[in-house]
């Protein structure tokens, strides 16, 4: 680490006024003037609905995105497009379905290929705790043993900044339990900093350090610390008071109440014109007919129907 110039940075991730769309013609923005500062070793958790910006997020710290003004993407003090480090990792879930990863190949060969030897302690010390066998091949396994290899693989490099997009989906409660231990502990010991998003919010009520809200590709305020000095308002949560109550969870009933808001707020835009509707396209009364081009073509050749 004494190597890195930009590992002592005060911040590990530091974004100013930041702006993305996936395409020039794009109506609205995928994010939209994001300004985020989070510490070396915080753990943070993204929580959004789908579409909330969280994966372009991550995927633009990776490096995996390319900005117009790249400078205001700081990862280690460093602009992320220009100086990659080698001491940021990211994991995505899109890695297990790229057909190189699926070859009849085994772990063993598999992780050597990728400088597995060089690592040798951590690499053991995750192939323990992740549960993997080393015969195993990455065309025979399962979703969730391919994810553990992906895992084993990703984090055997020491890593400064782990960029996390929902990995842990495939993961049984046991191994997802290991993991999180795992990377506590690398965060408290090395100073190693993670940006996790994820819905999936059992069992990790003592792992952040802080909490984002994101909505609409933007963020709803400053990352929070964790846990909040306040509870969350469950009453605003009616019908699912009752089971956010027994979930034992209070950042489930955090994420589900933000979540709740965020619909009402998203419904709302739409309602005003803001934004285009969602949900089943409805006649404004009840002589109109609403005009489905599709639905009439696939009508036409029916030929299930009864005539």
């Amino acid at each position: 680490m004494a190597n890195n110039p930009v590992s002592h940075h005060p911040n590990a991730i530091q974004i100013s006024n930041l702006t993305f769309s996936h395409s020039p013609d794009s109506l609205l923005p995928a994010l939209h003037n994001i300004s985020l500062t989070l510490p070396r070793g915080s753990r943070t958790l993204l929580i959004g609905a789908n579409g909330a910006g969280k994966s372009t997020l991550l995927q633009l710290l990776a490096g995996k995105r390319l900005l117009p003004n790249s400078s205001s993407v700081l990862v280690l003090g460093a602009d992320v497009f220009t100086r990659t480090s080698a001491r940021i990792t990211f994991l995505g879930t899109e890695w297990a379905m790229n057909p190189v990863v699926r070859g009849d190949i085994s772990v063993s060969h598999f992780l050597d290929s990728v400088g597995g030897y060089r690592h040798p302690e951590r690499r053991d010390r995750l192939l323990d705790l992740l549960d993997v066998d080393l015969d195993w091949h990455m065309h025979r396994i399962s979703d969730g043993e391919r994810r553990r290899v992906q895992l084993v693989m990703g984090l055997m490099n020491p890593w400064d900044v782990l960029l996390l997009d929902e990995v842990t989906v495939d993961l049984d409660v046991l191994v997802r339990d290991e993991l999180l231990k795992f990377l506590k502990e690398e965060s408290e010991s090395r100073g190693a900093t993670i940006l996790y998003a994820t819905h999936i919010f059992d069992g990790l009520n003592t792992f952040p350090t802080h909490i984002i809200h994101m909505r609409l590709g933007e963020i709803v305020s400053v990352p929070l610390t964790w846990p909040l000095t306040y509870p969350p308002d469950v009453s605003l949560l009616t019908e699912d008071r009752n089971s956010v109550l027994n979930s034992g969870s209070t950042l489930h009933a955090t994420a589900l109440q933000w979540l709740k808001e965020d619909r009402e707020h998203r419904r709302e835009l739409e309602r005003n014109g803001d934004r285009k509707l969602r949900g089943a396209r409805r006649p404004k009364d009840n002589n109109e007919k609403v005009p489905i081009d599709a639905e009439s073509f696939y009508r036409k050749y029916d030929y299930s129907r009864q005539y």
